[in-house]
């Protein structure tokens, strides 16, 4: 479909330097029966020049690409107008472009309103204070969890405030859905003041995606899904979205082991391989319970989180299980883990999810 849309544009770009010959007289073009002067041919020429630099910006995902498409649509339709005649069809490509530039445009808008709110959810993280964190200060912590911050690698290590996680995902939306769809995702996320936000992808088909965001930040959760990036399907929020994303950020510890010291989680110990935190800021409290092997690896995260937003809405089994490990930063974490809701109908698999990097400590987006 892309492939497509590029032929179409180059196609139509290179139609219109047909005006510039004419005009300049360079070959008689039969097919242009009125006449065209060289002003107006060097529009055509201009127009053309347009277009051609939106398919490269396009090809090249370049943000300012719907910019230039629009100016060079716009020209062009003014001069298939003046010379309708002979140049009508020039309308139909300029119509599939436009379409694709409005998706653009919502895109762009999107992508701002994420990396607004990136910057209100990174903040107040300044710039990485370089404390190591130490075996001594793990000392109150459940035996299991001291255990899993030393062979993680954290002890010893500068303390995170803030980090940005790249990943890639299979998702399934409804527990019937049979078909997984790609998502590719960015979350950063606030160690020192317990927030995230997280932006993702998803591909249904060539003409269908999804743009989301999620984000917890003093305490409140909100949840964004467009269609297209420009019909809104979901915009909520609500008390068991507050829970809910705190709970989630809980048990993201696993990337972020410097977030377990912090004074906003509390440790209850529940035997050698297992402690139960809970993490509450700015009114809004979670719970979950972590599970480790006997070397120390986090295994297991499970929560009793509400499933959805609405006022039936009751608390599920809600399980993170790890199926491999990767270090980042001197940091062994989780890098592949599946999310299980256990219903009353049965499990329901929702989401495969792949850590592709994890930055500690960044300055800016």
């Amino acid at each position: 479909m892309r492939a497509f849309f590029l032929v179409v544009v180059a196609l139509h770009a290179l139609i219109h330097i047909l005006g510039f010959v004419k005009a300049f007289g360079i070959r008689e073009i039969e097919e242009l029966t009125l006449p065209i002067s060289k002003p107006l041919g060097a529009i055509w020429l201009l127009a053309a020049a347009l277009l051609l630099v939106y398919g490269v910006l396009y090809q090249l995902h370049s943000k300012p690409a719907w910019i230039v498409g629009l100016v060079g649509v716009e020209i062009s339709q003014i001069l298939v107008l003046y010379f309708w005649k002979d140049a009508q069809l020039g309308t139909l490509p300029n119509l599939l472009i436009l379409v694709v530039l409005i998706f653009s445009y919502a895109n762009s808008m999107f992508d701002g309103l994420v990396r607004e709110e990136t910057l209100e959810v990174l903040v107040p993280a300044e710039a990485p204070a370089q404390t190591v964190l130490s075996l001594e200060e793990t000392a109150y912590l459940p035996t299991p969890v001291q255990r899993w911050l030393v062979q993680c690698g954290a002890v010893g290590k500068p303390k995170a405030t803030n980090g940005r996680v790249i990943q890639k995902a299979l998702m399934k939306m409804k527990p019937e859905q049979k078909d997984w769809y790609p998502a590719t995702a960015i979350q950063h996320t606030n160690v020192s003041k317990p927030a995230f936000i997280w932006s993702v992808d998803l591909k249904m088909n060539p003409l269908m995606w999804f743009r989301g965001r999620d984000k917890l930040q003093n305490g409140e959760g909100e949840m964004l899904i467009k269609m297209n990036a420009l019909l809104t399907i979901v915009n909520e929020c609500g008390e068991k979205l507050d829970e809910g994303s705190i709970q989630r950020l809980l048990g993201e510890m696993v990337w972020f082991p410097s977030l377990a010291l912090s004074p906003y989680v509390k440790w209850e110990p529940i035997d050698d391989l297992s402690a139960k935190a809970t993490i509450a800021y700015q009114g809004t409290e979670g719970s979950g319970s972590f599970h480790f092997d006997e070397k120390g690896n986090f295994t297991r995260f499970v929560a009793l989180r509400y499933q959805g937003n609405a006022p039936d809405s009751e608390r599920k089994e809600w399980i993170l299980t790890v199926d491999d490990y990767a270090v980042f930063e001197g940091i062994k974490v989780p890098s592949k883990m599946k999310a299980t809701w256990k219903l009353d109908s049965g499990d329901w698999t929702w989401l495969h999810l792949e850590i592709l990097d994890i930055q500690y400590s960044i300055l800016k987006i």
